[in-house]
């Protein structure tokens, strides 16, 4: 796996990870633009999660390291699960039914195209 030069979090997103790694799945490895633009075009509540990480490792990858957008493309990008918020029930004889909305934490690496030597 490589590492990244520049990253970004997005910590305890409301959505399971289990739902966030395919869409993840469609852009690793892609140059920056063309993952934008995946992203864009994907009407799921987990694109627009990744697209915001995204966006945030762009300007991090900018204004923090001087780097060149055109350059960039996604070396790494994964997601975790994070601590699931606990909520409940009431069902028949007033017993609780225990309800776990997950949580996920998304973590987008950018990293700079070495340049050819050729040109």
């Amino acid at each position: 796996m490589n590492k990244a030069d520049v990253y970004a979090k997005y910590k305890s997103a409301r959505i399971s990870s289990k739902k966030v790694a395919p869409v993840m799945d469609m852009i690793r490895g892609k140059a920056l633009k063309e993952a934008k633009l995946v992203l864009k075009m994907d009407p799921t509540k987990a694109s627009d999660m990744i697209l915001k990480t995204l966006e945030s490792a762009e300007a991090n990858a900018r204004h923090n390291l001087n780097l060149k957008t055109d350059d960039l493309y996604v070396s790494e990008i994964y997601v975790n699960g994070g601590s699931p918020l606990k909520r409940g029930q009431i069902i028949a004889k007033s017993r609780f039914n225990p309800i776990l909305k997950r949580t996920s934490h998304i973590v987008v690496g950018l990293k700079e195209r070495e340049a050819k030597e050729g040109k």
